[in-house]
């Protein structure tokens, strides 16, 4: 898969901002205080869905109003990319299914039936989810939106050009890694604007899978066991992340439970923003490191 060039980053930042304008990063004392190093914070959560797979969500489909808009549509999800398909269909107005895991997040179920999303819930995991999405899309004709494609990398890869442009002196960042797109384009904006951070992938120690499959070079399942970061809860790495991701990442970070709930608490105390638990993970994995960080 070829990545994003700056021409074509630049493009979907005009896509993206007729949605909503570049989400803010600020410089947060109390939290530099914590970790004993300057603390710059992506607030990705000010995103019309609170994430920032929206971006994504809104490039894929203006791919799809060029090359002829299917006349429905089908994905699988644990919450922010359903928001993200949901939105953006409804934006083309074209009718939306996304297969969520029993037992997904109420919150999220419910801000993608406010969103005009028909829900429908199958399976133990997000993997069994995605493959029943995918047998339906089959069925029924439906297009099937995956979880990662070269046309939401470019999306994606806008938020991450206003952090890099927004703040050139970061020297590293912490990425969360759940299906790949945010660690992807993150290395991909990075390359584009020849910026010198190094990038940390950051998984969850109760699902491993693309720490695993980092290591081994090729496509490891592991069990998914998180009960909060279910951004990241994903039981079988993508090969075409993989690809991208292999030789790029600096190292990868595994996270507890326990170290996302605290840094979740952290980050509220200091900053009055409430992180759900993938997306607190990156101040979890800084946390753990904060040693090696202070000597940087």
């Amino acid at each position: 898969m070829n990545l994003p060039t700056l021409s074509s980053i630049e493009a979907a930042a005009r896509i993206v901002y007729r949605e909503f304008q570049a989400t803010p990063q600020y410089r947060w004392a109390l939290l530099s205080e914590r970790l004993g190093t300057d603390c710059w914070l992506k607030h990705e959560n000010h995103t019309p869905v609170g994430a920032f797979k929206l971006r994504g969500g809104l490039t894929y489909f203006e791919q799809l109003r060029q090359t002829g808009m299917p006349a429905s549509v089908i994905s699988a999800t644990r919450g922010n990319h359903g928001q993200s398909i949901g939105w953006a269909a409804r934006s083309h107005g074209v009718p939306c299914r996304i297969v969520v895991p029993h037992g997904n997040s109420v919150e999220k179920n419910a801000a993608m039936r406010a969103l005009g999303v028909t829900l429908i819930e199958h399976g133990a995991d997000f993997q069994e989810a995605r493959e029943h999405a995918a047998e339906l899309a089959t069925q029924s004709g439906a297009h099937m939106v995956p979880s990662f494609h070269a046309a939401l990398l470019q999306g994606v890869c806008t938020y991450w050009w206003e952090y890099f442009k927004a703040v050139p002196q970061l020297d590293v960042v912490y990425v969360p890694i759940g299906q790949g797109s945010g660690a992807c384009s993150a290395i991909a904006a990075k390359r584009a604007l020849g910026h010198r951070a190094r990038i940390i992938g950051v998984v969850s120690s109760h699902a491993t899978t693309y720490a695993d499959s980092l290591a081994a070079g090729r496509v490891v399942e592991a069990p998914v066991t998180t009960m909060l970061a279910d951004g990241m809860a994903c039981r079988v790495a993508d090969q075409a992340a993989l690809d991208i991701l292999l030789g790029q990442l600096d190292h990868v970070v595994q996270v507890t439970d326990a170290e996302v709930a605290q840094a979740m608490r952290d980050l509220y105390t200091d900053t009055h923003n409430l992180a759900e638990g993938a997306g607190a993970a990156s101040f979890a994995a800084a946390m753990q490191e904060r040693a090696t960080l202070k000597r940087a």
